[in-house]
């Protein structure tokens, strides 16, 4: 008797309905349900959507300062180290009047890309109708000149072949603009260390033809310098047979350190060297604190996005509480509960992250079109060239830091979601049916 009672009690056991799996279908089916507001659970809605705005927003901002800021920094570092050289050697017990042979010997050494000499001074660049402004005037070899493709790449107007007679000099199109200068006129250059006279030291006063107008995409290059041939910019500032520096290029800009051993021995004299980092230490070090200050800033968006995913699910919690009732009397567990509250939650996070990621990508890659457009649309000059250094606004997306900003939005919205979710499992039947 006993053994027929347990056999029947056995299969009793068996035919009870086994508990759900985690995230099955019945879950995600009610989760999606809540999603869908009815009309009298707007107010709930609305506020999921603005979660979801939010959140798209905020990765999507975060995607495209990152990249804007990444573009101006790869942007100003090609274009500096494509103008300046990444080593600067300079004399320290005689001056450089070897320069020749020095630069053939830095040119040899493995990993040097180009050794160029330069005489380097600071005129008064005189123009059409006494326009003037302040000029850096780079005297430099013509093949030299060649090979900065940077600025032989880029010239709009004329060439270089007046250039490499000795004769014209070649300049930038933003300096050429506020002298009213085009190929063919006459740059007047002053400087203020000229003759000596029994009347003191009177200003250098000289005029070059214009042979090439050149534009690297960096304003302060294009409205500054002027390329010189070094044969005449030694005359000019008083430095006949000797250069200032040598500018020397390397295959590989982040290796200065390794190479100065090798530059040093290849020189075989005393010689001082200084490299690109630390010419532009400080502008770069302000450019990634403010880089660093962004990405704090913008993710407290996505964190207030997120909070409004604790505020969206808790009412829905408090609106939903004789539904997690019934479904508890009817054999839901609490983990359920949760689980259904959580994917709610998450589904709002995973699409807003989504959703800003490919907003972001879809702007980053047509940003200079879009500041373009603002610009034709207000009158304005958007992101002047002026105050920001380029020409066009560059975007350059780091996977990386596409993934970091993925992954926190990722996190903080799953992580919102645990609170309510936990609330909602923690529910008592009796008390949200008592009053019902």
């Amino acid at each position: 008797m006993t053994d027929t009672t347990t056999q029947t009690d056995a299969g009793q056991a068996n035919d009870l309905p086994a508990p759900a799996r985690p995230f099955s279908a019945f879950e995600r089916l009610v989760a999606w349900r809540y999603l869908r507001a009815r009309r009298k659970e707007a107010f709930i809605s609305v506020i999921a959507g603005f979660s979801f705005v939010g959140i798209m927003l905020g990765v999507a901002t975060l995607i495209i300062v990152m990249a804007v800021m990444n573009g101006f920094r790869t942007q100003l570092i090609e274009r500096i180290l494509g103008v300046n050289g990444h080593m600067i050697v300079q004399p320290i017990d005689q001056p450089f009047n070897d320069y020749a042979d020095l630069a053939t010997k830095f040119r040899n050494v493995d990993g040097v890309v180009e050794a160029i000499p330069l005489v380097e001074g600071q005129t008064l660049a005189s123009g059409v109708g006494g326009a003037g402004t302040g000029a850096y005037v780079r005297g430099i070899r013509a093949d030299d000149l060649e090979d900065l493709k940077m600025v032989s790449g880029n010239i709009q107007t004329g060439d270089l072949v007046g250039f490499a007679t000795g004769e014209g000099v070649a300049l930038g199109s933003r300096m050429a603009e506020s002298l009213g200068l085009s190929v063919g006129d006459t740059i007047t250059l002053i400087a203020p260390e000229g003759d000596v006279t029994p009347f003191g030291v009177t200003p250098r006063v000289k005029g070059y033809p214009v042979s090439a107008i050149f534009e690297v995409g960096m304003s302060e290059y294009d409205a500054t310098i002027i390329y010189m041939p070094l044969e005449e910019a030694q005359l000019y500032f008083n430095s006949e047979g000797t250069v200032q520096s040598i500018e020397i290029m390397l295959a590989d800009p982040d290796n200065v350190d390794a190479m100065r051993g090798a530059i040093e021995q290849a020189a075989g004299r005393q010689i001082f060297i200084t490299d690109w980092r630390q010419r532009n230490r400080t502008f770069f070090n302000a450019l990634q604190v403010e880089r660093n200050v962004m990405f704090l800033i913008l993710s407290l968006i996505i964190l207030v996005a997120a909070l409004n995913i604790i505020s969206g699910l808790i009412m829905l919690v408090k609106d939903k509480g004789r539904d997690i009732a019934i479904l508890r009397t009817m054999g839901a567990t609490s983990s359920s509960i949760m689980r259904i509250f959580f994917m709610t939650g998450a589904a709002i996070g995973v699409a807003g992250t989504f959703a800003g990621f490919v907003l972001g990508v879809i702007v980053c890659l047509n940003v200079e079109s879009i500041r373009q457009f603002f610009s034709w649309m207000s009158g304005t000059v958007v992101f002047d060239p002026e105050l920001y250094f380029l020409s066009q606004l560059p975007a350059d997306m780091e996977t990386g830091e596409t993934l970091t900003v993925l992954i926190v939005a990722l996190g903080l919205s799953l992580v919102a979601t645990l609170i309510p979710s936990w609330r909602a499992s923690r529910l008592d039947p009796v008390q949200a049916l008592r009053y019902e």
